[in-house]
């Protein structure tokens, strides 16, 4: 379990606090944490509730609530909101996350964090699902940059097929289709090139069997 981000949240600050920093959420990742401390510099022990509000689809919170009981006059307790990224995050976007504090009467505090979801440590091709296929197989691989992508399927002759995938491509999970239908049974091989975060070139491919 990592702990990303750790705020303290004086219950006497009102209004909406923006963090200047842009925190980075690692690619394709679970069970990390956002530690949020409260502060009660009220002068009586109070009870607050600490809720996560309109996160984005990709992030996924074991719980978005959270009750934080029983804070006296000066204490500072924490509460934890434990997180997965989904891997069709988009990379390198900034986005925030809006935390909502409610204390005594209602009374609520906003704190906006921003985030952005770093590129994937390595680039990666992936076997094709399902494989064998009739018609339909789906194609996926990971970016670590933004990079020029050509993705085509050759048959065993070395004939080009199909181009999935010709152009600028962002950093990132992708995934391509490829409908068989006007192709006949066989082995068939799809390739991808591209470039590393060095530039370097990378040429990758995998075969992938049609059966009808």
């Amino acid at each position: 379990m990592k702990t990303l981000i750790t705020v303290v949240l004086p219950l006497t600050l009102a209004g909406s606090l923006t963090a200047q920093s842009v925190y980075e959420l690692p690619f394709a990742s679970k069970d990390n944490t956002i530690d949020l401390a409260v502060e009660n510099t009220a002068s009586v022990e109070v009870k607050v509730k600490v809720e996560v509000r309109n996160p984005p689809d990709w992030l996924s919170f074991e719980s978005t609530e959270a009750t934080i009981d029983n804070l006296a006059k000066g204490e500072e307790k924490t509460t934890s909101f434990v997180f997965s990224i989904d891997k069709n995050a988009p990379v390198g976007k900034e986005q925030k996350l809006t935390f909502v504090i409610t204390g005594p009467n209602n009374q609520t505090w906003t704190k906006q964090i921003t985030v952005s979801v770093a590129p994937p440590e390595r680039f990666e091709l992936f076997q094709n699902y399902p494989n064998p296929f009739n018609p339909v197989t789906t194609i996926s691989y990971q970016l670590t940059t933004n990079s020029k992508v050509s993705l085509k399927i050759y048959n065993l002759l070395g004939q080009e097929v199909k181009v999935l995938v010709d152009g600028q491509t962002e950093a990132g999970y992708h995934q391509e289709t490829w409908d068989a239908s006007a192709v006949a049974s066989g082995t068939y091989v799809y390739r991808l090139v591209t470039k590393d975060h060095t530039g370097e070139d990378i040429v990758v491919q995998k075969r992938m069997a049609v059966i009808k």
